[in-house]
C-alpha cells in the first residue's frame, strides 16, 4: 500500500515505525523544514533510500503521487485543513490527535470522508494498549455490571525546554493546553469506556506555572454520562520533576479496575465478582513501552490498512476523534462561561479561549 507522511516532528517517528512494521511502501515524506525529513529518515535507516521522495509542499506531494494512505503529524492547528485536502484527493488518512481544533472542522472531516468514501482514523492509539484492550473486553462482556463512576488522571511534566522546541505549543490556534495536547488520549479512553454518550461537562482550568504560554497547564472536570454514571478528569503538566502517571479507574457494581503506568499500560487493580482463573494473567499485567506514546501506532495503522482492504470503518474512526475533541472543548467552554456545558457541542473552537489567562 502506497503511503506518505506529512509532518516530521516529535511524534513522526511512531508513524514511520508503524509504516515499516506494516510493510507499507513509503512513497514520500513532507515537512516545511527539509532537515526534519532527513533526520526522521536517518533515524529509521531510510535516509539513503532515494525512492522516498521529499516534499516541502504537501499539496504537490498528493498531486504527483498515487497515494492510498497518508498520515498527518503536523502541529495540531493544521490537522483539519490538511486532512480535508487529502480527503478531497480521495486518499485515506490517519490524523494525529486532536483531529481538529474546533467542532465544525471535525464534523466536516467526517462528512467529506463519507462523501468521498475514504477512511479516516483519529490517532488515539492508546485504545490498542494491551491493558486497555483487556478492560474493553470486560466492559463489552458487562462484567462490571452497572457502572458507577470512573476517572482519568494524567499527571505529567512539561518544562520550558519542551515548549521552546516548538513555539506553536501551548497556543490556542495551533495546540491548546495540557488537556488538548497531553490529556486527550486519556479523555478519549474515559468517554469510550463509559458508553460514549455524554450529557454534561463542568470544568475548570488554570495556568499555574507556564505563564509564557497562552493555554492551561491544569484542568479538572466532572462528566455526566447518559447511562447515569459520572466521571472525573484531572490533567496537568505541572508535576515535579517528571511524568508521574496516566491512570484510568473504572468502578462498577461487580468490578473495579485501575490501569496505570506512564501511559495506561499496566493493570494495577483487577477485581471482579465473577473472577475466574483466567483473570490471574491480568493482575499486574505490564506492557513494556519505550516512550509515553506506547506501542499502539503499529496496531492502529494495521487496523486502518485492514479497514481499507475490507471496506469497513476503522476501529478508531473520525467520530471517535470528534468525541474526544468535543470533551476538551466542552471543558474549555465551561471554564470560559463558568457554567456546566450540555452536549452535543455545536459551535466552539480552541481559539475562543484567547485571552483567558492574559
Amino acid at each position: 500500500m502506497k503511503y506518505a507522511l506529512i509532518g516530521c516532528g516529535r511524534i513522526a517517528t511512531n508513524h514511520v515505525t508503524a509504516a515499516v512494521n506494516n510493510n507499507l511502501e513509503i512513497v514520500a515524506v513532507c515537512d516545511i523544514v527539509p532537515e526534519k525529513m532527513e533526520a526522521i529518515l536517518k533515524k529509521h535507516g531510510l535516509v539513503d533510500d532515494k525512492s522516498i521522495k521529499r516534499y516541502t509542499d504537501y499539496k504537490k506531494m498528493i498531486e504527483e503521487n498515487e497515494l492510498e494512505l497518508v498520515s498527518i503529524a503536523t502541529e495540531s492547528g493544521k490537522h483539519a485543513s490538511i486532512a480535508l485536502d487529502v480527503i478531497d484527493a480521495g486518499i485515506n488518512v490517519i490524523i494525529e490527535k486532536p483531529m481538529a481544533m474546533n467542532i465544525a472542522d471535525a464534523e466536516e472531516i467526517i462528512k467529506r470522508a463519507a462523501e468521498k468514501n475514504v477512511k479516516v482514523s483519529a490517532c488515539h492509539q492508546n485504545r490498542f494498549n494491551v491493558a486497555i484492550q483487556e478492560v474493553r473486553k470486560a466492559i463489552e462482556g458487562e462484567r462490571f455490571g452497572k457502572l458507577s463512576h470512573a476517572s482519568i488522571n494524567v499527571r505529567w511534566n512539561r518544562n520550558k525546554g519542551y515548549y521552546d522546541q516548538a513555539p506553536w505549543r501551548g497556543t490556542w490556534e495551533e495546540d491548546g493546553g495540557c488537556l488538548m495536547n497531553q490529556c486527550i488520549h486519556g479523555i478519549d479512553l474515559l468517554r469510550w469506556m463509559m458508553g460514549d454518550e455524554v450529557v454534561e461537562v463542568y470544568g475548570a482550568t488554570r495556568q499555574q506555572f507556564h505563564d509564557y504560554l497562552e493555554a492551561e497547564d491544569v484542568g479538572v472536570a466532572v462528566v455526566k454520562f447518559k447511562n447515569g454514571a459520572i466521571g472525573t478528569i484531572e490533567g496537568t503538566t505541572n508535576v515535579y520533576p517528571q511524568n508521574l502517571e496516566e491512570t484510568l479507574y473504572i468502578f462498577g457494581e461487580n468490578g473495579t479496575v485501575k490501569v496505570g503506568g506512564k501511559s495506561t499500560n499496566t493493570i494495577d487493580v483487577w477485581d471482579f465478582k465473577d473472577e475466574t482463573a483466567e483473570d490471574e494473567k491480568n493482575k499486574g499485567l505490564e506492557e513494556e513501552t519505550s516512550n509515553v506514546y506506547g506501542n499502539g501506532h503499529t496496531s492502529l495503522f494495521a487496523d486502518v490498512i485492514e479497514a481499507i482492504n475490507d471496506d469497513r470503518a476503522p476501529y478508531v474512526d473520525g467520530v471517535a476523534g470528534r468525541n474526544a475533541l468535543e470533551m476538551v472543548l466542552a471543558i474549555y467552554k465551561s471554564q470560559k462561561e463558568c457554567v456546566p456545558v450540555k452536549l452535543p457541542l455545536t459551535d466552539f473552537a480552541s481559539t475562543d479561549m484567547r485571552g483567558e489567562f492574559k
